[in-house]
């Protein structure tokens, strides 16, 4: 059994419990699970050393999974077929990319399969609150919204799991937690 530090209990908690909030509120729900995912490594430095230790990338992976997978849920009760399909079908292709990447432990894999469901969840709510003119309901525009979102995505994928940079390490020398 592993000893958890107070740090841990506390970020785990909340990466469990947080994400509830997509059930009611979608996208403010989203949003704080994204926010709290970003932040995990640095909320649990504010209760102490220790970090969120050697099995960190696993369970990150899980509670990730954790908080799409309520998204993925709403996402099956859309109207609009093609988005509702776009999003599954990302959510199956990330939930691959990260059971590969657990069996093989190759990061490449989660560049590979890049978590774009994420992406496409909020550019969707985002569309559908603020600019209901966009058509999302046929496969061609959808597609072309989805080339849009993939570039920066490959670009922050290819920084976290190829070249394995830690901006988390910028942010807690920048709030002094190091």
């Amino acid at each position: 059994m592993m000893d958890l530090t107070a740090g841990q209990v506390v970020v785990i908690t909340l990466r469990l419990l947080v994400p509830l909030l997509i059930l009611r509120w979608p996208l403010a729900g989203t949003v704080a699970a994204l926010l709290l995912d970003a932040g995990d490594v640095i909320i649990v430095e504010w209760f102490g050393p220790g970090g969120m230790g050697p099995h960190y990338h696993s369970l990150d992976k899980v509670l990730d999974l954790w908080y799409l997978g309520l998204a993925a849920y709403t996402a099956t009760r859309w109207n609009l077929r093609v988005p509702r399909l776009i999003a599954l079908l990302l959510f199956a292709w990330r939930v691959l990319g990260v059971a590969l990447f657990e069996l093989a432990g190759w990061r490449p894999l989660l560049f590979i399969f890049p978590n774009l469901f994420e992406n496409w969840f909020l550019f969707c709510l985002i569309v559908w609150k603020w600019f209901p003119k966009v058509d999302l309901s046929r496969w061609k525009p959808a597609l072309g919204w989805l080339v849009v979102l993939y570039i920066p995505k490959l670009a922050q994928e290819y920084l976290l799991h190829v070249a394995q940079a830690q901006p988390w390490d910028w942010i807690k020398r920048t709030v002094g937690l190091t």
